[in-house]
């Protein structure tokens, strides 16, 4: 097949169409479905579990084995980035991370808390393979988009990323809260007992689904993005680590690059906190909010998780429109101070009605950043044919940014029991970002 030219129609919606395959990973396992069914699995009040030979807090648990794995990754991209330089194959790996997390949804299927260790293993691969896919799925960014259209077709991209996965997740939803209209029934044990409600066995399902959707739609991007030059090079050694040897030259190049530099820094100390508030909405929101009974938690979290993603559709739009309007510095200030006040607004919050105005607010600058984020690093680097080194750099930030979060926030919650105390740390974060935004020049080597 004839590979098409940077800049084309055809070329950018395909990349942008990923984000529609794989978004649902992101919603249903990640935000929604998965963080309902794990709470489901405890059955008393004092939600803790032994694992490693350790007893942890379940929130403490899914938050420390969440950074473990974003570890994990940002140890694996850089020798990735360097093999896929060398072969010249980005495209093999961005399928083989694809094909890994789908792996992994489907089997929490059998996910369970008396083989916690295997479950978590495939909780483990769909994570790794979701992120892993990314490194490479946004180093083809300044590959197939000029510098005018990055920010139109980031933005694209997780628009339709957002409708995908609502589209998907209404599904499961219908299937959880309607079981008996798709003929999910009840599992019942040998003693007549009911082992598994309707409603979980359907959210075991709505896992399988996931993986399903995520490899069958990816092939059309598949087949459209370009695989690379290939050098025809084995993979020896000094390929494997040359990764790291490009990391550290994009080091030693961001000190010619003040703006990059300075971004960068901003950038990780912001999306650290960003990053873990995504990861563990809904866990704080099973916990802390008092709903007046499991019917009604589980009712109130999908309520809150759609209208997260409707309205973060709107807000990449407008966090778009406003960047082209303001400047995308300007914007992400503006989006930083937002989440700065949020933070400080779910500390006090105890009511549906004010989690609910807390999600929407937190969908409408959840999209907003992360595509501005992406397309902003993108605007700033250097004229480079090596993009997948500067965005493997910016993944591992990214990644490193994530342990950090989560292991604070996990460690403040398992300390003092309480996650209002960790999202409340957040704060610091986003704080930070801001200070560092301001000191980004307005042209390079300012």
């Amino acid at each position: 097949m004839t590979e098409l030219k940077k800049g084309s129609k055809k070329l950018l919606n395909a990349w942008a169409f990923y984000d529609w395959a794989n978004s649902v990973y992101a919603l249903t396992i990640t935000s929604s479905i998965f963080p309902i069914f794990y709470s489901t699995l405890f059955l008393t009040e004092v939600k803790r579990i032994t694992a490693f030979g350790y007893e942890f807090k379940s929130t403490a648990l899914i938050t420390f084995v969440t950074a473990f794995t974003f570890l994990v990754v940002a140890f694996l991209s850089p020798i990735l980035s360097g093999i896929a330089d060398y072969v010249g194959n980005k495209k093999n790996f961005m399928k083989f991370f694809c094909y890994l997390g789908a792996a992994g949804c489907i089997g929490l299927y059998w996910f369970q808390l008396d083989n916690i260790h295997w479950s978590l293993l495939f909780y483990f691969m769909g994570l790794i393979g979701y992120w892993g896919s990314l490194v490479f799925y946004n180093s083809y960014l300044p590959d197939i988009a000029y510098p005018e259209q990055q920010d139109s077709i980031s933005a694209k991209g997780f628009s339709l990323g957002y409708i995908g996965s609502v589209i998907l997740l209404l599904i499961n939803l219908a299937m959880v809260m309607f079981p008996n209209v798709f003929f999910i029934e009840d599992r019942i044990g040998a003693d007549a007992k009911v082992i598994e409600t309707a409603s979980q066995v359907a959210m075991r399902y709505s896992f399988v689904m996931v993986g399903v959707w995520w490899v069958l739609f990816s092939q059309y991007s598949f087949n459209i993005l370009p695989s690379g030059n290939s050098s025809g090079q084995k993979v020896t050694k000094s390929i494997v680590f040359n990764g790291f040897r490009e990391l550290k030259g994009v080091w030693n190049q961001l000190k010619q690059n003040l703006r990059l530099k300075r971004y960068l820094y901003a950038f990780f100390v912001f999306s650290m906190a960003v990053q873990t508030i995504m990861l563990v909405a809904v866990y704080f929101g099973e916990e802390e909010i008092a709903w007046g009974g499991d019917d009604a938690k589980q009712f109130g979290l999908i309520i809150s998780i759609l209208v997260i993603q409707l309205v973060a559709i709107l807000g990449a739009f407008l966090t778009s429109r406003a960047s082209s309007k303001f400047g995308n510095i300007k914007t992400l200030i503006a989006v930083n101070f937002i989440w700065m006040i949020l933070c400080f607004y779910a500390y006090f919050m105890k009511t549906p009605l004010q989690f609910y105005i807390a999600a929407s607010a937190v969908g409408f600058v959840m999209g907003g950043i992360q595509s501005l984020a992406r397309s902003t690093y993108s605007k700033f680097l250097p004229n480079t044919e090596d993009t997948t080194s500067y965005f493997s750099f910016y993944d591992v930030a990214e990644k490193i940014g994530i342990v950090i979060g989560m292991l604070i926030y996990g460690f403040i919650d398992q300390i003092t029991g309480s996650m209002r105390n960790s999202i409340l740390f957040l704060f610091i974060f986003f704080l930070l970002g801001i200070f560092m935004l301001f000191r980004v020049p307005k042209q390079t080597n300012s």
